[in-house]
């Protein structure tokens, strides 16, 4: 896994690795150690999304993407 980027909370990380996933690319979160240190270990803020090394590129496409209406 690679890190494909850094989301500023949860539910963000949930809708881009939801659309990701959707897109038949499988992809992971985790807190960032900025985000562990800024809850006093609580599970919330900054959160990096990992991808599999052979989707990066499809993952960095589909983000870069404009939004579909």
């Amino acid at each position: 896994m690679v890190s494909l980027t850094v989301v500023q909370n949860v539910a963000e990380a949930e809708v881009v690795c939801g659309m990701l996933r959707a897109n038949g690319v499988d992809a992971e979160y985790r807190q960032t150690n900025f985000g562990a240190g800024s809850m006093d270990g609580l599970s919330g803020g900054p959160q990096e999304i990992f991808v599999a090394e052979s989707d990066a590129k499809d993952a960095q496409a589909l983000l870069a993407a404009p939004p579909q209406n």
